[in-house]
Formats: C-alpha cells, structure tokens, sequence
C-alpha cells in the first residue's frame, strides 16, 4: 500500500484536494482526498479497511463541522466504540488487552484508530488499528508479535475508507 496519507502527511492538515477524479471509481484501491474533507459537517462517520477481496465496515457517531476540524490541529479527541469493532474491520484484527485508547490524533501516532499495549499505561504501544498511522503502514494493524498472549503478531497493511454522513 501506498504511504500518502500516514501520520506526518500534510494531506491531514492542509485544505489540498488529492486525486479527486479517484473519487468516483468506488471501493477499489486508489487513493483519494476530495474538498468534502474540510466542506461537510456530519454526525457520523463510517470507517472501513479492505483486506483483499474483504471489506468490512463500522459506524460511530460522532459531531463535528468536517473531518479536517477533528483532525488537522492534532489535538486528541476519544471515541468510544467497542473494542471488538476496531478488530473486526480486518479478518484477524489483534490488539493487547491494556490501555486501549481510541479516537482521533492519539499520541501522535494515530489518526483514526485505537492504540493498545500490554502494559496498563499508553505510553508504550505494541499496537494499534487505525487510519493515518505513523511510519509506514499507512492504514491497517500492527502488533508486535513478541507481547502478543498468542505470540502471533500482525503487520497488516490495507486500504482504508472514511465516509460521513
């Protein structure tokens, strides 16, 4: 997968519109950033990731005048959906058990998503689930085999969809 819309991009930040015409080719792989980005106000928000063939979507309520007001001034903002949803968005979505912060902009790591970590604090992650992550899986789950219960990990990189409504 392609890396333009990681953690440090400015596509996050700044009011640019990225292949637009990308818009109107439906859930395939190509990337895409349209103007409804910082336009469109909304009450909820409908996150999806394509893993293969599979697409899998969920819901959450959320107010806000656009996506680019909840996200550009990287300010951290909760979201509370269950932990299970985050997982499921993949076909083998893993997480650890601890810590668990989700939202938007979390510990600048994270645009969308939810982090976890084996320990109780979130200062040290092991993993995560999420759009717009740092570094270079753009969109999808990481977590390091090593801290795992089942010692298997994840690095799973994949196309993600963000809709409003």
């Amino acid at each position: 997968m392609q890396q333009t819309f990681r953690y440090e991009s400015p596509y996050w930040v700044k009011t640019l519109e990225f292949k637009p015409k990308n818009g109107l080719t439906g859930f395939d792989n190509s990337e895409t950033k349209l103007s409804t980005y910082w336009r469109t106000p909304f009450k909820k928000i409908c996150l999806g990731m394509k893993q293969g063939k599979d697409l899998r979507f969920f819901a959450l309520s959320k107010t806000a005048m656009s996506l680019h007001s909840l996200i550009a001034d990287g300010k951290y903002r909760e979201t509370n959906v269950a932990k299970s949803s985050w997982k499921n968005l993949l076909k083998d979505g893993q997480l650890q058990r601890k810590c668990n912060k989700q939202g938007f902009n979390i510990l600048k790591y994270v645009r969308i998503g939810i982090m976890s970590n084996q320990e109780d604090d979130c200062k040290t992650c092991d993993s995560w689930i999420g759009f717009g992550l740092k570094g270079e899986n753009t969109c999808g789950n990481f977590a390091a085999k090593k801290w795992m219960e089942t010692k298997q990990g994840a690095d799973e990189k994949v196309m993600g969809y963000i809709l409003v409504q």
